[in-house]
């Protein structure tokens, strides 16, 4: 499936890189953190899921229900990109890539692959620019590791969300009858 979108002709960036310690816009301490072993966070990530509120799913992720929501990420942990946001000791927000590609020796060598985006904030931390600072170090993650293109899928009403890819770079690429494809060259 690689190099099937059409990717701006300009990279965007370059964006920062994990770990960090930012303060929000409620002035609350948040912690950006590069999950290179994403077996150490999963039981975090695993409970924030299940804390989410089942109407702000997005194209059925997360899946509901703590089981499912562990075979779903258990699923994608050892191929994908994660970045989680902390307030504390939990786990408020998790940004990752998973690779679209069906050969996994093609993730080592960086093989011409495109990387979609998915990305999570807890409700209660919603509108306090946690998604921002999530999604910009994701990217700057990706970046210091080699990953040059990135795509996603929103909602064509998200206004919000929409608001904040194109905020950081990334532009539409396509749209079907309910989402809209956006795309970012790293």
């Amino acid at each position: 499936m690689a190099g099937t979108r059409p990717y701006p002709d300009e990279s965007a960036g370059p964006f920062p890189a994990p770990p960090t310690t930012l303060e929000d816009g409620a002035d609350r301490q948040i912690d950006i953190l590069a999950s290179d072993d994403f077996e150490d966070t999963l039981e975090d990530v695993v409970e924030m899921y299940d804390q989410f509120d089942p109407t702000d799913r997005a194209q059925g992720i997360p899946p509901t229900g703590e089981e499912r929501i562990r075979n779903w990420l258990e699923t994608i942990a050892d191929e994908s990109v994660n970045v989680v946001a902390r307030h504390g000791e939990d786990v408020i927000g998790h940004a990752m890539l998973v690779p679209d590609t069906d050969d996994p020796a093609s993730i080592e060598d960086n093989a011409d692959i495109e990387w979609e985006l998915a990305i999570f904030v807890l409700q209660a931390y919603q509108r306090a620019g946690i998604g921002t600072m999530l999604l910009e170090h994701l990217l700057g993650h990706a970046s210091t590791i080699g990953i040059d293109r990135v795509w996603l899928t929103v909602e064509r009403w998200n206004n919000p969300a929409i608001a904040l890819y194109e905020r950081v770079g990334f532009e539409s690429t396509g749209t079907e009858s309910f989402e809209q494809e956006m795309a970012i060259r790293l």
